[in-house]
């Protein structure tokens, strides 16, 4: 059991170690599709359905509606 947990982190470490950005314990190198913080959008912005309002947060500030979609 402990060789099915333990394999495929030594295996990631390895591969992470031969690409240059392992940086032992900080774990930042992953993220979505390997991105982790480079992406330099700021974050994920939001767009109302109702009113077209791109913003940050849960509802919207302009008509305060919940309904919304995720714009990368």
């Amino acid at each position: 059991m402990a060789i099915f947990i333990m394999l495929p982190m030594i295996m990631r470490r390895r591969q992470m170690s031969r690409m240059g950005n392992y940086d032992g314990d900080s774990g930042t190198g992953g993220g979505f599709f390997g991105m982790g913080s480079q992406g330099g959008s700021g974050g994920v912005r939001y767009v109302c359905l109702v009113c077209s309002n791109k913003h940050k947060g849960g509802t919207c500030p302009r008509c305060g509606s919940k309904m919304q979609r995720a714009d990368f």
